[in-house]
């Protein structure tokens, strides 16, 4: 019976601890993420078969490691809550527990050391209670990845790997991670060739700052590469990787070649032209450069300002030959050289045999030769006045004559080089009797009737020029002007004459070999007159028997001079030339209305014949019978050396009485 009693008894207790176990139920999640500086919320869900109303609910917060105590930060039964005031959260969290079964914890804002294990711990009065715990994770998100490479060159001469650049990654948590690129491929670590070396600090707000140093053995090849670090960070949401600016480093290498290159011109160099050689050497940085000319050393006023070339200002043919470009490497003192030839080109001055000036014979022969000295093969071509002749050294005359007379051009030039020229002239005069080329008239227009002749004389040596007026004795001392054509071979001579009447001049030319003469005659210049206004009267004809009639006076024509006539006056203009077309062009007009009137008579008597026009005795009119009142016409023609005028006047009849 007794030991039915304990195992009744131990069944007893196992079923009352089976029921405690299952009557709270508490939910919640592992970890909670959150950025720093920002609002976290941790739920606490539980299930109880027991009155609500008697729950007990415990929050507390722990730090990492096993032995750290806890520190409670809330607590609430039925009789009310209470938030803990010396906590780490006090004045920035905040608890909800409005809906049954729910609690939740809101910090707001994070701070780094929010990061703890969060406890949620609910009971009853009767009941033991039951736990659930949420690890808080906060996270910075450190700055964009800030890279400063060495500002000294790096030499692939070192035999150690050298520092190359620094990266900088600041107020980042968890610790970011630091990878270093060339170009878009990642370095790692080699012995010898390429390592990194970090630096991690944590400062007064407790994020990480991280320095990381790369060391590398540069070669030639890592002058046209660029480097970069990226930095690796954790996220609530995952992981997130920020990029650096790229750079390059300055690799310094020595040369491996020298090259001597004209830049200026571009082509060929003639005498003249600023040349420019520069010497380019691979190296870096550039090496020193020494230059020679023809095996000795340029003055230092001919080389560039950076010392990398040489400037020939106006080069001459002795500045052509040789040059060479010495590059020495400091680290290892070797040097580099390499040259190139110059060439000048040059044309000389023109020579032209015979010299000038030449005189020649009328029909003589001349054979003339031109030649300049010049580095290039030269084209030469003739010219007379800047008119085409010919082409070659030679210039070849045949049978001269006055028209031989001129300045022939030489000009030589250098097809394949353009600019290169030269020229002379040579002056040709032919010995021969004088000609007169030409003689030509200019109205002054001074009012006192005043004109130039000019006579154009062609001849060698030089004609004088002499005047005379044949039909009148007229001292012509001081009235005219001679000078000779530039150039020689003729002269121009001008004389001022008043020409009131007709005139005949005589220019005459002479020189040792002749003369010639030319005859020019003058019109005479009169006076320019208008003819004179008529006045208009109103009079009564004898012959009208009723009304007034208008009657046009002509008024003479005037002659010359001024003078008053029936309320006329005459204006006389300045003189001009007269020319004695006149006369025909009248008659032309005259014979033309005598025609037109002819044919207008004829078309009135054919209409007649034909009873096209009407004759009864109220309407028919005697066409020959002339009445008092008809239309008188008076015509007038007067015609006299100075002027012809036709003067038409009609005055027309009174109307017939009724």
């Amino acid at each position: 019976m007794a030991l039915s009693g304990f195992v009744l008894a131990g069944l007893y207790i196992l079923v009352l601890a089976s029921q405690s176990l299952a009557t709270i139920e508490i939910n919640m999640e592992d970890r909670v993420e959150v950025l720093l500086g920002k609002q976290v919320e941790i739920s606490c869900q539980y299930k109880m078969d027991s009155d609500p109303s008697t729950v007990i609910i415990q929050w507390y917060t722990k730090p990492a490691g096993s032995n750290s105590q806890r520190q409670r930060i809330f607590y609430k039964d039925n009789t009310g809550a209470i938030l803990d005031q010396d906590s780490s959260l006090a004045g920035r969290v905040t608890v909800h527990d409005s809906i049954p079964g729910s609690v939740v914890v809101i910090v707001e804002p994070v701070q780094l050391e929010d990061e703890l294990l969060f406890i949620c711990h609910v009971n009853t009065a009767t009941e033991d209670g039951k736990e659930g715990m949420t690890q808080l994770r906060v996270f910075s998100k450190p700055e964009v990845p800030k890279i400063e490479g060495v500002h000294t060159g790096i030499s692939v001469n070192e035999k150690d790997p050298t520092q190359i650049a620094t990266c900088h990654v600041k107020n980042g948590y968890p610790l970011p991670n630091i990878t270093w690129y060339r170009d878009h491929t990642p370095l790692y670590m080699k012995e010898g060739v390429l390592g990194v070396t970090n630096q991690v600090t944590r400062d007064t707000n407790n994020l990480y700052t991280v320095i990381s140093v790369l060391h590398m053995k540069v070669k030639k090849e890592d002058k046209d590469v660029f480097f970069y670090c990226e930095s690796s960070y954790f996220v609530p949401e995952g992981t997130r990787m920020t990029e650096s600016d790229r750079i390059k480093i300055n690799v310094h290498y020595p040369s491996t070649s020298v090259e001597l290159r004209q830049v200026l011109p571009e082509g060929l160099v003639k005498e003249g032209d600023t040349v420019e050689i520069r010497c380019f050497a691979d190296g870096n940085p550039t090496p020193p450069l020494t230059f020679k000319h023809n095996g000795e050393d340029l003055n230092e006023q001919l080389l560039t300002d950076d010392q990398q070339g040489v400037v020939l200002r106006y080069a001459t043919r002795s500045d052509g030959g040789m040059y060479t470009c010495t590059a020495l490497d400091l680290e290892t003192l070797e040097e580099l050289e390499n040259d190139m030839e110059l060439s000048v080109h040059y044309l000389d001055e023109t020579v032209v045999v015979p010299k000038s000036p030449v005189v020649l014979s009328q029909g003589s022969s001349l054979q003339a030769t031109c030649n300049a000295l010049s580095s290039l093969d030269t084209y030469t071509v003739w010219f007379k006045d800047g008119q085409y002749v010919s082409d070659g050294h030679t210039l070849k005359i045949f049978n001269a004559s006055m028209d031989t007379f001129g300045t022939y051009q030489c000009l030589v030039t250098a097809p394949k080089l353009p600019g290169l020229q030269s020229q002379s002239f040579l002056e040709v005069f032919v010995q021969g009797q004088p000609q007169i080329t030409d003689v030509r008239e200019e109205d002054l227009q001074d009012g006192e009737n005043s004109v130039n002749i000019t006579c154009v004389v062609q001849g060698y040596p030089t004609p004088s020029i002499t005047w005379d007026l044949p039909d009148q004795e007229q001292d012509l001392n001081g009235l005219s002007s001679s000078m000779e054509i530039p150039g020689g071979g003729g002269a121009i001579s001008t004389l001022t004459v008043k020409a009131t009447s007709k005139l005949s001049v005589v220019c005459e030319a002479v020189n040792e070999f002749g003369k010639d003469s030319r005859v020019h005659k003058i019109e005479s210049i009169e006076p320019e007159t208008t003819p004179l206004p008529t006045t208009t009267t109103l009079a009564p004809e004898s012959n009208a028997t009723a009304g007034p009639s208008i009657k046009s006076v002509p008024e003479s024509n005037a002659t010359a001079g001024p003078s008053t006539k029936s309320g006329g006056s005459v204006t006389v203009k300045p003189p001009r030339r007269v020319h004695k077309e006149g006369s025909g062009v009248i008659i032309a007009v005259l014979i033309i209305c005598v025609l037109l009137l002819a044919i207008l008579g004829s078309v009135l008597y054919f209409l007649y014949k034909k009873g096209k026009i009407p004759c009864g005795r109220s309407g028919k009119q005697d066409l020959t019978k002339q009445k008092s009142n008809k239309d008188a016409i008076v015509m007038e023609m007067k015609t006299d050396k100075s002027d012809e005028a036709v003067l038409l006047q009609g005055v027309n009849g009174e109307k017939k009485t009724p």
